[in-house]
C-alpha cells in the first residue's frame, strides 16, 4: 500500500475524510482538479478521488496552467458566467453609486445591496454554498470621497438575518449589528452616514453566528479617497479569502477575490513604468494570519490607507482578519512576476497570482 492509499485508509477508518490533510498529501494540483464537494453535483471522494489524483500524477497533472503551470494550479476552468462575477473584473470594478447632491451641496451616493443565497464555484469543480451581497463574493466595491454622504439600502432576500457593518465612523444606530441595523428575511434597512476617515476599509455582515456570516461571503471593499486626492495610478482591489468547503473549521481553498489560482492561470496585465496601487484586504476565516509577497520588487505600504505618506518599504506583509492596507509599486521592466501568500499551504491551495508586465 502506497502513501496516498495509506492516507485515505486512515481517514476512512475514522468515519470521514479530513479533506485539508488529504489535499496536503495529494498536492493541490491533483486534488482540486475535479473535486466537486457541495451542491447538486457529482462528488469525487474516496477511491474515485484517489483514482483521479493518481491519474493526474501519472500524466503530470499540470494541464492548462499557462506559463505558470510548474508552480501549481488546477485542472480545468471556473465558469465565471455561471458564478455571475469574474475575478479580473472585480479587481477594478469600483462602484460610485447613484450620485446626487443634498440641500447643503454635499455629494450623496446611494446603493442597494440584496442578500442572496447562491452556490459559487471557487475552484474547477469545487462548489460552495455562499451567502452574497448582490450575487458576488466579494460584494460590490463601494468607492466614495471623504465627506460624501452614503445611503446603503440592504434588502434581505435570503433565509437568514443579515446586516452590513462598515469599518469607519458612523452613529450607533447604523452600526450594522443585531439590534442596530439588522434586516430579517424579507425586510430592509438603510444605512445613512458620512464616509470617513479616508482609507482602505471593508464592510461585512455582523449577524450571528459571525463566523458563518463572514466565511460564507458577506463582505466587500469600502474605499474612501482623501479630499485632496492621490497621485494617478492603476488601482486594484485584492480581497484575500478562504473557503471551508466541508465545514470542518479549516479552509480547503484559498484565493484572491474568491477563485483559486485565477490570476495565475490568467495573469493581471499591467504596464511597465506605471504606478500600481492595490487595496489589499484580508477576510480569511479560520486562520489567524494571511499575507502577500510580490516578486522582484518592493512596495510602499500605507497602513489602512489612512495616510498620504508611506509607513514602510517592503515586499511582504502579514495581516489579521479585517486588517487592510494600501500598497504602491512600479515594475520598470516587462516580464512575468508572481505574487502570493507567504504560507506554502495557502499557495498550494489557491493563493498564487501573477502580473504580466508589458
Amino acid at each position: 500500500m502506497g502513501p496516498i492509499e495509506r492516507s485515505f485508509a486512515s481517514h476512512r477508518k475514522s468515519g470521514r475524510i479530513d479533506r485539508r490533510r488529504f489535499l496536503r498529501r495529494l498536492g493541490a494540483t491533483s486534488a482540486l482538479g475535479g473535486a466537486a464537494v457541495l451542491g447538486g453535483h457529482e462528488v469525487l471522494h474516496g477511491a474515485g478521488l484517489l483514482a483521479h489524483a493518481q491519474a493526474q500524477e501519472d500524466s503530470g497533472g499540470q494541464g492548462g496552467h499557462g506559463n505558470n503551470g510548474h508552480l501549481g494550479g488546477t485542472v480545468g476552468q471556473v465558469d465565471n458566467a455561471r458564478n455571475g462575477f469574474d475575478p479580473h473584473e472585480i479587481l477594478t470594478d469600483f462602484d460610485g453609486g447613484e450620485v446626487s447632491k443634498d440641500s447643503s451641496g454635499r455629494t450623496v451616493r446611494e446603493y442597494e445591496f440584496v442578500t442572496i443565497d447562491k452556490e459559487i464555484e471557487v475552484a474547477p469543480g469545487v462548489f460552495f454554498p455562499a451567502w452574497t451581497y448582490n450575487g458576488r463574493v466579494p460584494g460590490p466595491t463601494i468607492r466614495a470621497t471623504e465627506g460624501d454622504r452614503l445611503r446603503v439600502k440592504l434588502v434581505n432576500a435570503s433565509a437568514h438575518p443579515h446586516t452590513i457593518h462598515f469599518h469607519g465612523f458612523h452613529s450607533a444606530s447604523v452600526d450594522g449589528i443585531p439590534g442596530a441595523g439588522e434586516a430579517l428575511p424579507g425586510e430592509s434597512f438603510t444605512y445613512d452616514f458620512i464616509a470617513e476617515p479616508f482609507g482602505t476599509h471593508l464592510y461585512h455582515c455582523h449577524s450571528l453566528p459571525l463566523v458563518q456570516h463572514i466565511h460564507r461571503g458577506l463582505y466587500g471593499a469600502f474605499i474612501v479617497d482623501p479630499k485632496q486626492g492621490r497621485p494617478e495610478a492603476h488601482e486594484m482591489v485584492m480581497v484575500m479569502n478562504g473557503f471551508d468547503t466541508n465545514f470542518d473549521g479549516e479552509n480547503e481553498v484559498y484565493a484572491l477575490n474568491t477563485v483559486a489560482f485565477a490570476y495565475s492561470k490568467k495573469p493581471i496585465e499591467i504596464n511597465a513604468g506605471e504606478l500600481q496601487r492595490a487595496h489589499v484586504i484580508n477576510v480569511t476565516e479560520f486562520d489567524p494570519l494571511n499575507s502577500i509577497h510580490i516578486h522582484a520588487n518592493f512596495f510602499n505600504l500605507y497602513r489602512t490607507g489612512t495616510s498620504l505618506e508611506p509607513d514602510e518599504f517592503t515586499d511582504t506583509i502579514s495581516m489579521g482578519q479585517a486588517e487592510r492596507h494600501m500598497i504602491e509599486f512600479t515594475y520598470d521592466q516587462p516580464g512575468h512576476f508572481i505574487f502570493h501568500a507567504h504560507v506554502t499551504e495557502f499557495i498550494d491551495l489557491g493563493w498564487l497570482s501573477a502580473f504580466e508586465v508589458v
